[in-house]
């Protein structure tokens, strides 16, 4: 093989970045050095893998196709390290997950997991479900957490637990006084949403699709949590993750509206990319992430710390 690793981490880096400038800076190594790499690398094979667009380095159709063997490899690569370093672990995860799966279950099932692999590494990113996405689209994480549905071609998406949005609100708002809310209720209410590009959103709107054009929305905020403390001001009502709000129900801080013929289920789903070596960490953070959820019919029935 003409190849060493070195190159392939080159390769890899500046696929993903984008930049020479950024690829050095990820690999702690100086311009020259990143520059000289990669070029050693495309005149060795007589190819180029990528067009030069402005100042941009974006994969040409052979870079794309080699970017995803080329990190198998070199997570294989890294597991044989580890091993014949004597290295305990499982070696390095890159998770992301969704806001409410980051929020309220990511850090527990993270925590559970360390525990369980002493000296893993573990490295989690929060976003929304579009962004998750797309860096698990872009091999920028291993595995991501989500709570939308992802109809990506280069992605396998696996089902994982049940979820449920519910509509609430502040235990002084008018809609809370009734034992029944109407569809044409909602449509009259003020409301607090999660943001375009969320799972939460991508439900809410397919539950509410056919008044959406009528929706009185007065706030699109990103958390979970910003949503609680305007809805429980009073600026309107909300729809987000029985999950996220089990506290505040016990606590009578905020309550649910009794809606009917709404249907808010959902499911939460892993996503990985369909040519992504599963790692050992992957297969052994899924299979936990299973067990832990494993008892329960919905998220609300996941056993987890009082959140006070």
């Amino acid at each position: 093989m003409k190849f060493t690793l070195r190159q392939l981490e080159v390769f890899v880096a500046v696929g993903q970045g984008e930049s020479v400038s950024r690829a050095a800076e990820q690999l702690k190594l100086s311009q020259s050095a990143t520059s000289t790499a990669l070029a050693e690398l495309e005149r060795q094979y007589e190819i180029r893998l990528f067009d030069r667009v402005g100042k941009r380095l974006q994969l040409n159709e052979l870079g794309a196709q080699l970017l995803p063997r080329a990190i198998e490899l070199l997570d294989r690569a890294q597991s044989v390290d580890a091993m014949l370093a004597g290295q305990v672990g499982l070696g390095p995860l890159r998770v992301g997950a969704s806001l409410t799966i980051g929020n309220y279950l990511a850090t527990l099932l993270i925590g559970d997991f360390m525990r369980q692999h002493p000296g893993s590494r573990v490295s989690l990113a929060v976003h929304n479900t579009a962004t998750i996405v797309q860096q698990v689209a872009h091999f920028e994480l291993d595995l991501g957490l989500i709570e939308g549905d992802c109809q990506h071609p280069d992605l396998l998406v696996t089902p994982w637990v049940p979820d449920e949005l519910v509509v609430f609100a502040a235990p002084e708002h008018p809609l809370a006084q009734q034992a029944q809310v109407s569809f044409e209720d909602l449509v009259g209410a003020a409301w607090i949403v999660r943001e375009l590009g969320s799972g939460t959103r991508q439900t809410f709107e397919f539950a509410m699709r056919h008044a959406l054009s009528r929706l009185d929305i007065r706030l699109e905020l990103e958390h979970t949590e910003a949503i609680k403390r305007a809805v429980e001001s009073g600026l309107g009502i909300g729809c987000i993750s029985r999950l996220a709000l089990k506290d505040a129900f016990r606590r009578g801080s905020l309550v649910p509206l009794a809606v009917e013929g709404l249907d808010l289920a959902r499911r939460f789903h892993f996503v990985a990319h369909k040519q992504k070596y599963q790692t050992p960490s992957m297969a052994a953070f899924m299979a936990l992430c299973q067990q832990f959820t494993a008892n329960a019919h919905s998220t609300d029935e996941i056993q987890m710390p009082h959140i006070r």
